[in-house]
This record gives structure tokens, C-alpha cells and sequence, in this order.
């Protein structure tokens, strides 16, 4: 029976002030946070866990500050379950609020996020060389969830004065962090009822041409023509015009011209990927129809959205900041592409044939980056990773896949259903990544994953019906057995 909600106030109090033994004093900024209106995270209250360096050495004893998050106030103490939501290949900064919150009203759960190793400021040494990187890794990853998990039900049970029974568990991911979530069932089954990984990227792609294709179906016949001529119309002018194209685009510093080539062929794939299409193809559309000239028209909407609205920063791009082994907030660009060039790969490179990007943006540009970024010898060794966790033959039980059908990255994912294993598709003109738990657009921010402006709310409702059931016979199935598995 849920306690009432002066009850559950109190006893949110009580949890709060207990944890502060595990982790030093712990104030009541997380209530501030949430009180003051900050309604895109649930909490951005900071907790620290000790964390193991190599989970794979004998001998290695080194360990790391970790940071996660925890929010209680749904929590149907003392045995809801416990949502261990997944934070991927950037600074984890709070919970977000989005259709996670609602999941944790509905089944009276406890919300706890682990920030991914070396991101954000959960990182184990004072700079990045390529030698101080050899700990990253979704396998080290997997055991730091692992071990936390432990450890938060061990603390948990203390709290609550609880002996050996042990709440249900459910994980949740999006893109690479929806991976972690199907990998960490896959190899931790004994941990958790079951996962959610949306927009799941588990197939390790070492030229991954589908992912333009897929910006060009997304895109349709008129504004997929107006993308192709424009990228022709960069490709003549770049060898004799170069600096004067980059200038124009607010991309000047970008020296190497496939990295150039990268940022333009990245600012068409944001659009369809976090559902925004019309940002797009709308103007670069009109501006075909009418004559003017589809560069500068691209360069509007690549310097007014994609660097403007979005705020991606152009830096981002530049080999030269990829190779900063600085510890810094934009570190995480660094480190993302050691984790593509180590073990997953996702090349994006241009089809033989009907490409929107620059053919300019081949395989050789990517290994070429990983050398001059990381030094010799560093690749993907894809074919290791997709034997580890078996790509979309994956051999797991209780994950649930969803993806939009708007989204490149859904060709890196599971999209057919198999026994225990149900495979979602949401289709819409904006449906793209992660719209189970984001709703329309997937960024900005909707809260509480809004679907209202998705052009079929209905396809996400239909959806998120699926997982609900999924994830009451799963948990039912745990709780029934007294286990947090099944």
C-alpha cells in the first residue's frame, strides 16, 4: 500500500540523512533543486561511490570516485522496485525528467543514475593520454554497474533494516547507454528483472553506410535532392575556395577538410535523429524551389540551428581539440572517440551510390583520425565486440528494444522481435532517437517525455503501452519469487 504523501515526504527526509554515511554529509540541496523549478532533471543532487579502476586485474586495487544520482520521491519503501537508469558517453548532470519519471509513479519506484566511467567528473586520472584510456571500456563499464548495483542494495537493505531480500531492479538506456542497458542484462541476469534499451545501438558497425541512407528516407525525394546538391555544390567549391566556404558556415578553424566535411554531414543528421525535420528541410526546400543558393542557405541553418539552438560547438570537430588530453568539460569528445575507434566503430561513412554526405567521408578519414588522434595502432575491433555480445543475434531474455523510424541509429539495433525479446518500432514524421522516453522533439528536452508533438502521439502511447505491460510482467515475476531477477 503506497504511504500517503506526508508520509513519503518524511521518510524521503529520513533516507536522504541516513545516506550521508556512505558518502560524507549530505545536505538537502536535491529538495532545493527540485523545489526551486529546475524541471528538466528530477535531481542534480551529487553522490560519490567508490569505485574499482580494472575490474579485470587480480592485482590492481586502484580505485575512483564515481558520481550518481538518486530520487526517492516515488519510492514505495520498503520494497518498490529500483529503476537503474543508464547515463552514456557524456556528463551525466542529474536525472532527466522525462518519461522515466512517469514509469517511477506508476510502479512506486526509486530512480538511481550512475555516471559512465571517465565522463563528466567521474574520471580516474588528471589527464586523458591514450595510455591513461586503456580502462575505458563498455566491458569496465558494465561491471561498474554491476558492483554498484550491489553495493546500493546492500546499502539500501541497511538503511531499511532489511536481511538478504532484495528490491526488483529494471535498467534503462538510450542509444549507447540503451546498449549498456541489453548488454548489462545479457551478462548480469542475475541483477535485474529486465532492460529497456531504446534506440539501442548493440551491433558494432565498421562502415556503417545504412546510416545515411537513412537520412535520406527520412529526408524524402525533395528535400534529400536539395541535401545532395548542396553537398556537390561544397565538394567543387572546397579545393579552390576552402577557407572562404568555412567562413561561411562559422567554420573556420576546422583545418582538415574532412572534418569540415564531418560537421556539414552531421548538421543534416541531428535534424531527422532528435526530430526536428522541418528545421531543415523547410527552408533548404524553399530556398531550391526559388533559385537562391543552397550553400548560403545551408549555412544559415547550420550556424542559426545546429550551432545556435542546439548549441553544438564547432570545436567538437577539430582534430586538434580531439587530441587535448586536458581534462575538461568538453573532454567528452575525446573520449567517445577513443571508444569508437577501440571497439564499436559506427563509421558513417558515404554509400558507393545515392549518398547524402561527401564521399570525402570514407573509411580512410576515420582510421586516419583515430591514428593522428590516439597514435598507431589504435582501431575498432569490431568483430570482437559483436562475438562478445552478439550484435543483433544478442542471446538475452526481459530487454525490450524501441526505435524511431526516423532514426539513423536504428540500423545498429535490434528491430525484430525474438522470444522474450519484443522489438518496438515508433513511426512518425518526428518520431527519432530515444522517443519512447522523449517523446517529440528528442531534444530540446520534453517533459516527462511529451508526445504531444509527435505527428502520431498515438504511435508513442501505443508504444509505451507495450513496455508498461512488459515491464508489470516482469516485475510482477521478480517480486513473486521474492528474487530481483528472473
Amino acid at each position: 500500500m503506497r504511504l500517503s504523501e506526508a508520509v513519503a515526504s518524511v521518510w524521503l527526509l529520513f533516507l536522504v540523512a541516513l545516506s550521508g554515511f556512505a558518502h560524507g554529509f549530505v545536505t538537502r540541496r536535491a529538495l532545493l533543486d527540485r523545489l526551486s523549478g529546475n524541471s528538466n532533471y528530477l535531481t542534480t543532487k551529487e553522490l560519490w561511490f567508490d569505485q574499482t579502476l580494472d575490474h579485470f586485474s587480480p592485482y590492481d586495487h586502484r580505485q575512483f570516485k564515481q558520481r550518481y544520482y538518486e530520487f526517492l520521491d516515488c519510492f514505495q519503501v520498503p520494497d518498490g522496485p529500483i529503476f537503474l537508469k543508464l547515463c552514456g558517453e557524456s556528463s551525466c548532470n542529474g536525472i532527466a525528467n522525462d518519461y522515466i519519471s512517469i514509469l517511477a509513479k506508476k510502479f512506486g519506484a526509486a530512480v538511481v543514475s550512475l555516471e559512465h566511467r571517465y565522463y563528466g567528473k567521474s574520471t580516474p586520472f588528471k589527464s586523458h593520454t591514450t595510455e591513461n584510456l586503456r580502462y575505458l571500456s563498455s566491458k569496465q563499464s558494465l561491471f561498474d554497474l554491476a558492483i554498484f548495483r550491489q553495493w546500493y542494495q546492500e546499502s539500501l537493505n541497511l538503511k531499511l533494516n532489511k536481511t538478504d531480500a532484495e528490491n526488483p531492479w529494471f535498467v534503462f538506456g538510450i542509444s549507447y547507454s540503451g546498449a549498456l542497458s541489453a548488454w548489462f542484462r545479457l551478462k548480469f541476469p542475475h541483477l535485474t528483472c529486465g532492460s529497456l534499451a531504446s534506440s539501442a545501438v548493440v551491433l558494432a558497425v565498421y562502415n556503417f553506410t545504412d546510416f545515411d541512407k537513412q537520412i535520406g528516407e527520412s529526408a524524402g525525394p525533395e528535400c534529400k535532392a536539395a541535401l545532395q546538391e548542396t553537398t556537390q555544390l561544397v565538394d567543387q567549391r572546397l579545393p579552390s575556395n576552402g577557407k572562404e566556404l568555412k567562413t561561411l558556415f562559422g567554420a573556420a578553424e576546422l583545418e582538415i577538410d574532412g572534418d569540415f566535411l564531418y560537421f556539414l554531414a552531421d548538421a543534416a543528421v541531428i535534424a531527422f535523429q532528435y526530430g526536428n525535420p522541418d528545421k531543415l528541410c523547410t527552408p533548404l526546400v524553399e530556398a531550391k524551389k526559388v533559385g537562391e543558393d543552397l550553400v548560403g542557405a545551408y549555412a544559415k541553418y547550420v550556424k542559426e540551428y545546429y550551432v545556435g539552438s542546439f548549441g553544438v560547438s564547432v570545436e567538437t570537430y577539430n582534430q586538434k581539440h580531439l587530441k587535448n588530453t586536458a581534462v575538461t568539460e568538453g573532454s567528452s569528445d575525446r573520449l567517445w572517440w577513443f571508444q569508437v575507434c577501440t571497439e564499436v566503430a559506427y563509421f558513417q561513412v558515404a554509400p558507393s551510390n545515392d549518398s547524402i554526405r561527401s564521399s570525402k567521408v570514407d573509411t580512410k578519414y576515420h582510421l586516419d583520425l583515430c591514428k593522428n588522434v590516439f597514435g598507431e595502432g589504435i582501431y575498432p575491433e569490431v568483430d570482437v565486440t559483436n562475438i562478445y555480445y552478439g550484435g543483433t543475434k544478442i542471446a538475452g531474455s526481459k530487454i525490450i528494444f524501441t526505435n524511431g523510424s526516423q532514426d539513423p541509429w536504428r540500423h545498429a539495433s535490434k528491430q525484430t522481435s525474438s522470444p522474450d525479446m519484443p522489438s518496438y518500432i515508433i513511426t512518425c514524421h518526428n518520431c527519432g532517437h530515444g522517443t519512447d522516453l522523449r517523446g517529440c522533439p528528442q531534444s530540446p528536452l520534453s517533459i516527462e517525455g511529451n508526445a504531444q508533438n509527435c505527428s502520431s502521439p498515438d504511435a508513442v502511447h501505443k508504444v509505451r503501452q507495450q513496455i508498461i505491460e512488459n515491464m508489470d510482467l516482469w516485475l510482477s515475476q521478480c517480486k513473486a519469487t521474492g528474487r530481483s531477477y528472473m
